[in-house]
């Protein structure tokens, strides 16, 4: 399942490449990561066909005015996941676009050329789209400053997390909490990644607080 999944990747600061070798890999491997991990516990969740989303590595500023748009928290966080498939958004959205699929040719204009056939193809398949993952560049940072974490580990958890909630995972209760936490350190000790949890207090947050960040719908579409 993970190979069928277009993970559609947007740097948008710069310090981003600066702090982390090959930024772009890392968020792909933890992205998949987590998809595959997922699959495992779940291989029917998903539909067939061609699956997008998107990690966007942002910065405060950005993160901070989705946060007050979004979720009325007038503050940057560390990670946001903007979820469209598991939060019940376009799960027949298989055939939008195609509603006039008996239009004659006048409709449609001239003859397409043959780069256009499958596009216009009542045939062709229309993405499912997870959502979006959106990272702020200080809060990682400085969070990873903090708790004496690489910041490639840190932005690893943070990437692994924000999918997760795509794929429907959160931690509003405890046991949701407690699984999703559990297929977190599975997913980051395969990434040669510590438990990020070890040795935090009872009753610890999640990484992204979860007053901020339960799924939601996708505010933006990132050109993929």
């Amino acid at each position: 399942m993970p190979d069928r999944v277009e993970i559609a990747l947007s740097i948008e600061d710069e310090r981003w490449e600066a702090s982390v070798a090959d930024v772009e890999m890392l968020c792909e491997r933890s992205a998949r990561s987590a998809l595959a991990a997922a699959h495992a516990q779940d291989p029917d969740w998903l539909p067939g066909g061609p699956i997008e989303m998107s990690v966007i590595l942002a910065d405060d500023d950005t993160v901070k005015e989705l946060n007050k748009n979004y979720r009325g928290k007038d503050k940057p966080t560390n990670v946001l996941s903007f979820a469209l498939y598991a939060d019940g958004g376009d799960e027949e959205g298989d055939d939008e676009g195609f509603e006039n699929e008996e239009q004659d040719e006048e409709e449609l204009g001239d003859e397409p050329d043959d780069g256009d056939v499958e596009f216009l193809s009542p045939e062709a398949p229309v993405p499912v789209i997870l959502g979006d993952v959106i990272l702020a560049f200080e809060t990682v940072e400085r969070e990873a400053r903090e708790q004496r974490k690489a910041f490639a580990d840190h932005l690893a958890h943070l990437v692994t997390h924000g999918v997760l909630h795509l794929l429907g995972y959160d931690h509003i209760e405890d046991s949701e909490a407690e699984q999703m936490e559990r297929l977190e350190t599975q997913i980051l000790s395969g990434l040669g990644i510590a438990d990020p949890y070890a040795g935090l207090p009872e009753g610890h947050r999640a990484p992204d607080d979860p007053g901020d960040n339960s799924p939601g719908p996708v505010p933006i579409t990132p050109e993929r």
